[in-house]
């Protein structure tokens, strides 16, 4: 017997002896998902390896403009890719995802048509992606340390973070905001009474040297260090993802170490965004990455991650398995009172706008 031989016998031998097939040792099925950091159940992976046997390569990021630098320089390698809506966009225009097989996809029977509809806009008839997880923009602060720094500080408005007085106040017990233009600048433009769309250029740079000026009294510009910021009392305040705030929440409550969070969506209005689960042009596994997303769509699937996560996601089946403290938060789920003050922002679809907000975004965080 020839070596090659011996070893493809031994290799199902052994396979037979552990209850695996020679076939399944030979392919072992997986799909690869790049994903938000602290943004699933670890649980979730693990029950759909054990369902499907196809094994989860997990990998995070935290800026939709890393997840885009990989996406537009192609073979990233990956099968799921989880950007937001505005960026998911003009993604679709540069011809980076494949459609859906929407047959291989019973479980959309269980999508939420309110969120879908809001997403089309983004996604025109839902063609590429599927609502993963929405939420919205708002302010998390350490409830004793403000009260302490600021005792009649305005935690319903915009003017907490963004009006240079208060912010001076906060300076001492620290202030971080997220590094995502796309995010930060129209809260801004928000708080000045501008439109906080991309189409007046002239509105974003107004809104960049605004913040240009408030840099002196921030801590950090980041888009997730803040949660454990916030758990420890590292920091009062933080502009974040509202179910990164209630994880900081959770979190601040499990180490019994007096660190009271809350959230807050200010009076003059806030963001309202979808992250979506798409599949790239190049995905290596096609197949799995379609059996992973109709997992996902299972409604005890959908509330597992919105439970972990505290965010809401769009399935609309899937409320039923929710924990009452999710389903019944108002930040999380907001009321149709709340919900009439979120507003969406548009995608940045011209080189011009893009170069400008880019420009403005690096004077704000410099400083100058």
């Amino acid at each position: 017997m020839s070596l090659k031989r011996f070893v493809s016998a031994w290799t199902v031998a052994l396979g037979l002896v552990f209850g695996v097939s020679g076939a399944a040792i030979a392919q072992q099925k997986e799909v690869r998902v790049y994903n938000w950091s602290d943004y699933i159940d670890d649980q979730i992976l693990k029950d759909f390896e054990a369902e499907t046997g196809i094994k989860v390569v997990y990998d995070v990021f935290d800026s939709n403009e890393i997840l885009e630098t990989k996406l537009l320089t192609g073979k990233t390698g990956y099968d799921v890719v989880v950007p937001s809506a505005t960026f998911l966009s003009r993604q679709i225009k540069a011809g980076v995802f494949q459609k859906l097989d929407k047959s291989k996809l019973p479980n959309l029977v269980n999508a939420w048509p309110e969120i879908y509809k809001r997403v089309a806009q983004y996604d025109p008839d839902n063609s590429y992606s599927i609502n993963y997880m929405w939420g919205t923009t708002g302010i998390g602060y350490n409830v004793d340390k403000v009260k302490k720094a600021f005792p009649d500080a305005p935690l319903d408005s915009w003017a907490l973070v963004y009006d240079p007085d208060n912010l001076k106040k906060l300076k001492g017990c620290g202030v971080m905001l997220l590094d995502s233009p796309e995010d930060l600048l129209p809260s801004v433009m928000t708080y000045l009474g501008l439109s906080p769309d991309w189409s007046n250029v002239e509105n974003v740079k107004k809104a960049a040297e605004h913040l240009a000026k408030l840099k002196p009294y921030i801590t950090k510009f980041h888009s997730s260090e803040y949660i454990n910021a916030l758990a420890n009392g590292n920091i009062c305040v933080a502009v974040g993802y509202s179910g990164d705030i209630f994880q900081a929440k959770t979190r601040a409550e499990e180490a019994k170490k007096g660190v009271n969070i809350d959230y807050s969506l200010p009076k003059e209005g806030a963001q309202l965004w979808f992250d979506e689960m798409a599949i790239p042009a190049d995905a290596p596994h096609p197949e799995e990455a379609l059996i992973f997303l109709n997992y996902m769509l299972k409604p005890e699937v959908a509330a597992k991650a919105s439970n972990f996560v505290q965010y809401a996601n769009g399935n609309l089946k899937s409320q039923e398995f929710l924990d009452e403290g999710v389903k019944g938060n108002p930040s999380i789920y907001p009321t149709p009172e709340v919900f009439a003050r979120l507003y969406t922002v548009p995608t940045i679809e011209d080189s011009k706008t893009q170069r400008a907000l880019t420009r403005a975004w690096t004077k704000a965080k410099s400083g100058r």
